[in-house]
């Protein structure tokens, strides 16, 4: 592997992170502003703008010797070319050489073409092979017309590559080209891997690779991304995110934060009152965030756990614990329900303290969001629960101590940064994010490596393990009978629904017209019907009358996802569940089996069902740990859906994979520490060349 290039600020003018992209054949101001959409700058930025996926153009195919689905280059003569009329005008023209023939079928054509086409001519065509009733196809192949029948046929796999509107693959394969051409004819580029990994190609070799493989290489590893020139680079991209959370976490750990002490008056008070005792679970998370109150840097940790584990306890403790130091705390959920659920509980449990609860969401306006905000700049107010409506510019704290923000992954980066800002200049607040989402331990090292971690890994006694069946739509009248089964037994039912109005594309059933048919058949059953567009007061309502019995059956849209408590409630049918994401399936099913009742949730799916809806409802049918059905989300969705498409600079990976690239990401983790303590200078440039502007936002 060859010695680094010294890193320094002033960089020699032939580096190619320095070289500007418009020094490229090709590249005037209108081209520069459309490349930089796709954040390339520079020389260097088209080198690690890496293909998505590769034609192999490197051997010509026997044509009847292709198989159904295969991207192939093949050749041969014209033996027919017609214009056919039918349902739309095309031309079509048959191809053959000695193994076979072929169809190709174009729907936009003009004379010249036709005439170019004309039987007898030579023509090799790529494109993906189909099968009709004629045979072998291909519609609209990339073709030209041979002259010499024996023309060259490309020397390396053809590379694809992430585009943009007006950006063409013709365009980025020349830039790649004649960036590659200067790489290899004396402009450097740095070796940013530590000085120990000598067993790993050199970046040279490595980026020459992954843009023009050769023929013969083992396509299967290439596109699987498992080759050793793509994990060489996979390993420098998980570095640089790794290195980039790590120096987020340095840079806030640097700055000042209020050091509270340990709550000796409100928090004994508050378990005192409580109707049950805390988990051994929950007192070690207390321990913990209690540990990282009383010191001066800032406390960044995420507190996981599965759904019903008792968050809610853990996010008080911390909460008095600020509260009695004089401070404020702010509670922040992605849901306008889920943050009336959470005002609920608070004045439930801090109202016999004597400590104020406020609220705040967009839609308190008027004389009472004025009043609201008065007691919030006055410090009346001590614990404010709401929105993203908390962070507004016209919000303002007395003294903001603690950032409590629940569903974390739910809110986009910068309103997470907004809300820990809304303190004044001579400290920053401690930050308590909380997710009944259980992170997999990959990702979490992945993505959270600036965040301390808890793991609440016990549930509350008298639990019970909810029974999870799946069943076919068109045993929906069995379904009813079980819900009427279960409310003349006393017991409490959700009717999930997941689209509010109708939708033939979806084809989900509107929770308006399923309330309304479940009242024809269940005329006897009180039923509410609970989504997101009612307002906050009709929400409340209607929430209090199913805590209170009064309601039997409701249906509800997955407003009702996160943050409900109905003991009671011991029965959940989720229409069209091959719909969402196991996360949060697993998230809605954990409304139910929250008291000692026997509990059931009855996935009610439409046919057919896809593979990969199948696979999705036989794990939720096979096991209830949050983890697992984590992980098998992980894998299935990837990252992005996972930790959520709202986040700005989130993990978005240009070749690394993290299910694919564990082991790798557990090397990652064991570099970054050894280049903070003795290369320091491969931080700046590793996540430069990576994450470019977007690593200043990663989980701020």
């Amino acid at each position: 592997m060859p010695k680094h290039t010294p890193i320094s600020e002033n960089y020699n003018p032939n580096h190619l992170s320095q070289t500007p992209i418009t020094q490229l054949k090709g590249v005037g101001a209108a081209v520069a502003a459309k490349l930089e959409k796709l954040g390339l700058l520079s020389v260097q930025d088209v080198l690690f703008h890496l293909p998505a996926r590769y034609q192999d153009r490197t051997r010509i195919h026997p044509i009847g010797s292709t198989r159904m689905g295969a991207e192939v280059l093949i050749q041969g003569n014209v033996e027919l070319c017609d214009i056919i009329f039918g349902k739309r005008r095309m031309l079509v023209c048959r191809l053959s050489d000695n193994s076979g023939a072929i169809q190709l079928r174009f729907f936009h054509f003009s004379a010249a073409q036709k005439n170019a086409l004309e039987k007898g001519a030579t023509v090799r065509c790529f494109g993906e092979v189909r099968f009709n009733s004629n045979g072998r196809e291909m519609v609209h192949p990339e073709y030209k017309i041979l002259t010499n029948d024996n023309a060259p046929v490309d020397e390396h796999l053809t590379s694809t590559y992430p585009s943009t509107e007006g950006v063409s693959q013709h365009l980025l394969r020349k830039l790649a080209q004649q960036s590659l051409d200067r790489l290899n004819n004396g402009n450097t580029i740095n070796e940013l891997l530590p000085s120990t990994q000598s067993q790993w190609p050199s970046l040279i070799d490595s980026l020459n690779f992954i843009h023009n493989p050769p023929p013969g290489v083992n396509t299967e590893s290439l596109e699987e991304g498992t080759h050793r020139h793509q994990q060489r680079l996979s390993l420098e991209e998980i570095l640089a995110h790794h290195l980039s959370l790590l120096q987020r976490r340095q840079e806030m750990k640097t700055q000042l934060a209020p050091a509270f002490d340990a709550s000796t008056t409100l928090a004994p008070q508050f378990i005192q009152q409580l109707p049950f005792s805390p988990t051994n679970a929950q007192k070690r998370v207390c321990q913990e965030i209690s540990n990282d109150l009383t010191q001066n840097s800032p406390m960044l940790r995420l507190v996981q756990g599965d759904v019903g584990c008792g968050k809610t306890l853990v996010a008080a403790w911390a909460a008095l614990q600020a509260i009695e130091q004089g401070y404020q705390v702010a509670l922040m959920a992605p849901t306008e329900i889920l943050a009336e659920q959470h005002l609920q509980t608070f004045t439930d449990w801090f109202l016999p303290l004597n400590i104020s609860v406020g609220w705040l969401s967009g839609k308190l306006k008027g004389k009472k969001r004025s009043h609201q905000l008065s007691e919030l700049e006055s410090g009346e107010c001590q614990l404010i629960v709401g929105t993203h409506a908390l962070f507004q510019g016209d919000v303002h704290y007395q003294k903001l101590g603690l950032a409590i923000i629940d569903e974390q992954h739910r809110f986009g980066v910068h309103q997470r940064l907004s809300l820990t800002q809304k303190s004044d200049d001579s400290y920053v607040v401690h930050q308590l994010i909380m997710t009944a989402t259980p992170i997999p331990r990959t990702l979490a090292m992945s993505a959270y490596a600036d965040l301390d971690t808890s793991v609440i890994d016990e549930l509350p006694p008298g639990r019970t393990p909810v029974k999870t069946v799946v069943v076919a739509n068109d045993r929906r009248d069995a379904v009813i009978q079980r819900v009427l089964n279960a409310c003349n037994e006393g017991k409490q039912v959700y009717w999930v629904c997941t689209l509010i109005e109708e939708s033939e594309v979806l084809q989900c059933q509107a929770a308006e017209k399923t309330a309304e048919l479940l009242s024809l058949k269940l005329p006897h059953i009180r039923i509410g019907l609970i989504h997101g567009r009612l307002k906050p007061k009709e929400k409340i309502s209607i929430m209090d009358a199913f805590k209170q019995g009064e309601i039997q059956l409701l249906v509800a849209t997955t407003v009702i996802e996160v943050g409900v408590n109905v003991p009671n409630a011991s029965v959940m049918i989720v229409e069209n569940p091959e719909r969402l994401g196991l996360a949060q399936l697993h998230q809605l099913r954990g409304r139910v089996g929250r008291g000692s009742i026997e509990s059931f949730c009855l996935l009610l799916y439409q046919t057919p069902l896809s593979d990969l809806g199948k696979q999705r409802l036989e794990i939720m049918r096979e096991t209830t740990d949050g983890f697992k059905i984590a992980e098998k989300d992980l894998e299935i969705r990837g990252p992005g859906e996972v930790l959520g498409t709202r986040q700005t600079g989130d993990i978005t990976f240009r070749i690394a994979d993290l299910m694919r690239d564990q082991p790798l990401v557990y090397e990652a983790k064991k570099l970054a520490q050894h280049i903070i303590q003795h290369e320091p200078s491969l931080i700046t440039p590793l996540v430069h060349r990576w994450l470019g502007n977007a690593s200043q936002y990663a989980q701020a």
